[in-house]
């Protein structure tokens, strides 16, 4: 059965993978349920498809009833539904561990036949991160339930509304200094956004990656202090980049979590101890048949409205 005559239902189609996915997904024809317990989020996903082609459905993820009435009927089932910092309301082991194993189960149980899981690149049980031990322990929990279910670990993912270039590179509008959180020397593989979309069409879509993980790295492998002077090559504001301590970090961290928005938590500290690259030892884009977009290629297209004078203006250094 091809994915065009298929019901997909998509935990966090509302996010910044969940909305170039599920745009993705639509052009194949397939009717797309997008559970959320924001209505504004995926409002604007229903121009993607025809009319009824993408439906929103309110619900509660923490109630097994309503995921469950999500997911039945389902051919294929995605789960993208993370957070970067814990609130009152939602915890890692909650978000990270409890509902992508509820997720799991509930599928297996109605005889879904596909589920893609995404979780992180970092995801370890002796990570000093409690959101990398979460991460880890909800893949765990996922395969035991779906033994065929795909996991996919992105790196840090960028694309025109991501949390890391647009975080900072808005900093820089107001700040003449710039942190790199100790030293800036931790090491990504950023990952394009629209690549990670097409990894989850190629795991809904081929036989043989069922019960594998895949880690997705982009083709460069950057420092913390590389990024930031990439941004600042391309939005042409030169900031100066300040050294922070771990143990400085962590002190910051305590205050800035408490901050609206959480700029920088204490967990942030420690997930930035590790390098977030790919391993080697486990497939990835190619073997999926996707070749890595190298960040050079898209940061121009929306970093640029960051520019002195504004997107327009002639380029211009300060």
């Amino acid at each position: 059965m091809a994915i065009g005559d298929r019901t997909a239902t998509v935990f966090g189609g509302g996010g910044f993978i969940g909305r170039h996915f599920v745009r993705r997904l639509a052009r194949t024809g397939a009717v797309i349920r997008v559970p959320t317990r924001h209505a504004a989020r995926v409002k604007v996903l229903r121009t993607a498809g025809v009319v009824g082609q993408i439906v929103p459905e309110m619900i509660d993820v923490f109630d097994d009833a309503e995921l469950g009435a999500a997911i039945q009927g389902a051919d294929m089932v995605v789960n993208l539904i993370g957070i970067l910092a814990e609130t009152r309301r939602d915890s890692f082991v909650k978000v990270h561990e409890e509902l992508p194993g509820r997720i799991a189960r509930i599928a297996a149980a109605v005889g879904v036949p596909r589920l893609v899981h995404v979780s992180a690149l970092g995801a370890a049980g002796d990570s000093p991160s409690a959101y990398a031990r979460t991460k880890a322990a909800g893949e765990a929990a996922v395969l035991a339930a779906f033994p065929k279910a795909t996991i996919l670990r992105p790196s840090i993912v960028f694309g025109p509304e991501d949390d890391f270039f647009n975080r900072f590179a808005a900093m820089s509008l107001l700040s003449p200094v710039l942190p790199l959180i100790g030293g800036g020397e931790t090491r990504f593989q950023p990952v394009y956004v629209g690549d990670v979309a097409d990894a989850i069409m190629a795991a809904l879509d081929r036989a043989d990656v069922q019960g594998r993980i895949y880690e997705l790295g982009g083709p460069s492998v950057l420092t913390f202090r590389q990024l930031l002077e990439k941004m600042m090559a391309e939005t042409g504001r030169h900031r100066l980049l300040a050294p922070i301590p771990w143990g400085l970090a962590k002190l910051m961290a305590s205050f800035a979590e408490w901050i609206p928005g959480q700029p920088l938590t204490r967990d942030q500290v420690e997930q930035l101890k590790r390098d977030n690259v790919v391993s080697g030892s486990s497939p990835g884009l190619a073997e999926l048949g996707i070749r890595a977009t190298a960040a050079e290629v898209i940061l121009p297209t929306y970093l640029d409205r960051f520019r002195p004078g504004g997107r327009f203006a002639k380029e211009s250094r300060i």
